[in-house]
């Protein structure tokens, strides 16, 4: 019963039914998802493990680099990849990939980051980062062999 100024509103709220089809009536999940849709119910958070991938010997031979970042493993989707250079965060030359769903209901990613002959001389090490908001960021990182001029 409502006290206080809603003691005299009988009458207007109405209770409704939630389930009106009866308990042990089946309810198929295909029609309610539709075809195609993956229900997956985890709510741990899995940390993706992270390998940098160095630069190719081609490249290695003219000082500059184009490194990868595999993120695999990871839970859930939004994990984010980014890429430091010494200490400072990087966008420029950034390119990055959708995620994948593989069979085990974990996600996968690749982040590139492209670097000048000079960036890559100057760099005191690279680093990417995986980053999900609450989470501490998981991180690898590479020190660059420095060519010589």
């Amino acid at each position: 019963m409502l006290k206080g100024s809603f003691s005299g509103v009988r009458g207007l709220f109405r209770v409704q039914e939630v389930f009106e089809r009866p308990l042990n009536e089946f309810v198929s999940l295909w029609w309610t998802f539709g075809g195609g849709t993956k229900l997956i119910v985890d709510s741990d958070v899995v940390r993706p493990t992270l390998t940098v991938l160095p630069q190719s010997k081609d490249e290695e031979k003219q000082c500059s680099a184009t490194l990868v970042c595999l993120a695999t493993g990871g839970f859930p989707s939004n994990w984010k990849l980014g890429w430091k250079v010494g200490s400072t965060s990087t966008s420029s030359g950034v390119s990055s990939s959708l995620e994948v769903l593989g069979t085990d209901g974990h996600y996968s990613w690749s982040s590139t980051l492209s670097l000048s002959a000079d960036q890559w001389r100057k760099a005191g090490s690279v680093s990417c980062e995986a980053s999900l908001s609450g989470q501490s960021p998981v991180t690898q990182t590479l020190d660059p062999d420095h060519c010589s001029e």
